[in-house]
C-alpha cells in the first residue's frame, strides 16, 4: 500500500515542464544574466561604482549621455552609470535573497504553529497576523527604517517584518488543511511526537507552496528595496542601489532621462522575471494544474 504519509510528489518531469514554457524560460535567463553581473560586477565594471571620472561631466557639468565609452552614460556626480548598474544588481539580489528568505522563515514558523496546534496558539499567531496585516507595508517599512538606521541588513530586516504575513496565511490554511487528514491522526495514534508530525510528515507536503512563495516574493522585496531607497530610508549612498540611483539623479529626468529609465526598467525586468518563473513554478508544482498546458 502507498504511503499516504508522502509528501506529495512534483510532477514527473517538473523541470522539463518549466522549461518548455516560454516566458518562464525568459524569466530564467533574465535572472541568470542579473546574477551573473552582480557576481562578475568587480571584474567586468569599467569603474568603481563610487569614483567620481574628472571628464564624467560635460563642461556645464552635466551628466554624460550614452556613448562608446561611458555606454549607459554617467550620472550628476561624473560616476560611470553602467558600473553603478552592475554594483547595485547585488545590492538587489542581496536584500531580496536575504529578506525573502527570512520573511518566509518567519512566515512559515507561524503558519505551521498556528495551523497544527490551533486552539489559543493559533488564535493569538493569526491576530497577530492579522494585526501586521492591518497595516500598509509601505508606510511600515518606512516607519521602521526610519527608527533605525538605514543600511544594507537593516533594510532587510525590515522587509522580512513587513513581508512575512501573507506566507503565514497561505501556510495557515494548508497545514489546518494537512493536519486533519488521516495519515496525521495514524502517527499521533503511533504515539509519534508532535516534532516528527509536523517536520516529518506536513512540512514536506508544503515544500511546493514554500518554493513558489519564495520564488514569487524575491519579486515584492526588490520592488519595496527599490521603493524604500527611492524615499531615501532604504540603502544610503555611496553604496549603489537601483532604487537610490533613480533618487540621486531624480532632478535630472528632463535633462537626462537614462538616468531614470535605465535603473528603473532594471527593477522592472527583474521583478518581471523572478513574476514569470514564480507563476510558472506554480503551475507546474500545483497538482490541480497538471494536463492544462
Amino acid at each position: 500500500m502507498a504511503d499516504v504519509s508522502a509528501p506529495v510528489a512534483a510532477p514527473k518531469g517538473a523541470l522539463r515542464r518549466l522549461l518548455e514554457r516560454r516566458l518562464a524560460l525568459l524569466g530564467l535567463v533574465l535572472i541568470l544574466l542579473v546574477v551573473g553581473a552582480a557576481v562578475l560586477a568587480p571584474w567586468i565594471a569599467p569603474y568603481a561604482p563610487e569614483e567620481q571620472l574628472f571628464d564624467g561631466l560635460t563642461l556645464e557639468g552635466a551628466p554624460l549621455p550614452p556613448d562608446a565609452r561611458f555606454i549607459m552614460g554617467t550620472d550628476l556626480l561624473g560616476r560611470d552609470l553602467f558600473s553603478r548598474i552592475l554594483f547595485g544588481a547585488q545590492t538587489s539580489l542581496i536584500i531580496g535573497v536575504v529578506a525573502n528568505g527570512l520573511a518566509l522563515l518567519i512566515g512559515t514558523l507561524v503558519g505551521l504553529l498556528a495551523g497544527f496546534f490551533r486552539g489559543w496558539i493559533g488564535t493569538v499567531l493569526m491576530r497577530f497576523t492579522d494585526l501586521m496585516m492591518a497595516f500598509p507595508a509601505l508606510l511600515l517599512a518606512i516607519c521602521l527604517a526610519a527608527i533605525f538606521k538605514p543600511s544594507l541588513w537593516i533594510v532587510a530586516l525590515v522587509i522580512a517584518l513587513v513581508n512575512w504575513v501573507q506566507t503565514a496565511r497561505v501556510i495557515y490554511t494548508e497545514t489546518t488543511s494537512l493536519a486533519e487528514r488521516d495519515f496525521i491522526a495514524a502517527e499521533r495514534t503511533l504515539g509519534a511526537g508532535t516534532a516528527r508530525i509536523l517536520f516529518r510528515h506536513i512540512l514536506p507536503h508544503l515544500v511546493p507552496t514554500i518554493i513558489v512563495w519564495g520564488t514569487l516574493g524575491i519579486s515584492t522585496t526588490v520592488l519595496l528595496e527599490a521603493t524604500l531607497s527611492f524615499l531615501g530610508v532604504g540603502v544610503q549612498p555611496p553604496t549603489p542601489s537601483w532604487g537610490n540611483i533613480i533618487f540621486e539623479n531624480q532632478t535630472y529626468f528632463q535633462a537626462a532621462p537614462w538616468l531614470v529609465f535605465i535603473p528603473g526598467a532594471a527593477i522592472i525586468l527583474l521583478a518581471l522575471a523572478f513574476n514569470l518563473v514564480g507563476d510558472a513554478l506554480r503551475d507546474v508544482l500545483d497538482p490541480t494544474q497538471r494536463g492544462r498546458d
